[in-house]
């Protein structure tokens, strides 16, 4: 049986779009490939016409979400500024909606004990991430706007994590609030 134009794209979009999800709700680890594929509505056998391991998936998953959540951030600071940007990252709604969510906050722990390949993709969308927080920023040094870049992203990231690790929730909620007034402190 032949399939229509588009349809090994298609699969594979889907793919991506689970496996992004559940990576950043379960964790890489936890995720298993029969798993995933089922939640995909796919077969096991159809994960190697696109992907050579679980790790050519990661790689892939790490490229496509970090896009997306990109585009999310760019979107909201185009519209509404930056300090709508921060409060929609330090929200209750992001922080308990990991599979949805910020890829670092989501992966970090997880891609540092990944081969260098997937960390050095990661390493390159990390850049990416923070020159684009950068070019947000209001001062007018390139390397004091990278480093405040450097201090927001690595602030709000830590704070998703700990208000996720956290089970009392007004601590989770007063770790959210304390980091977006640091937050909107460093970019004045």
């Amino acid at each position: 049986m032949r399939y229509a134009e588009g349809h090994k794209d298609q699969t594979r979009k889907k793919i991506l779009e689970v496996a992004g999800k559940k990576f950043r709700k379960d964790g890489v680890g936890a995720v298993g490939l029969a798993t995933l594929m089922a939640d995909a509505g796919l077969t096991n056998g159809a994960f190697y016409a696109h992907f050579k391991s679980k790790e050519d998936l990661l790689k892939n998953v790490v490229c496509s979400i970090f896009d997306e959540s990109e585009t999310s951030l760019q979107e909201i600071a185009r519209v509404n500024g930056l300090e709508s940007a921060l409060r929609a990252y330090l929200s209750p709604q992001h922080r308990d909606n990991p599979s949805q969510g910020c890829p670092t906050a989501a992966l970090v722990s997880e891609i540092a004990r990944h081969p260098r390949a997937t960390r050095t993709i990661y390493t390159k969308k990390i850049e990416e991430v923070l020159e684009q927080l950068a070019s947000l920023l209001a001062e007018k040094d390139p390397a004091t706007r990278k480093q405040t870049a450097i201090a927001l992203y690595s602030l709000l990231v830590g704070a998703v994590q700990l208000a996720r690790a956290v089970t009392d929730k007004e601590l989770s909620d007063e770790i959210m609030d304390s980091a977006l007034a640091g937050a909107l402190s460093l970019i004045g």
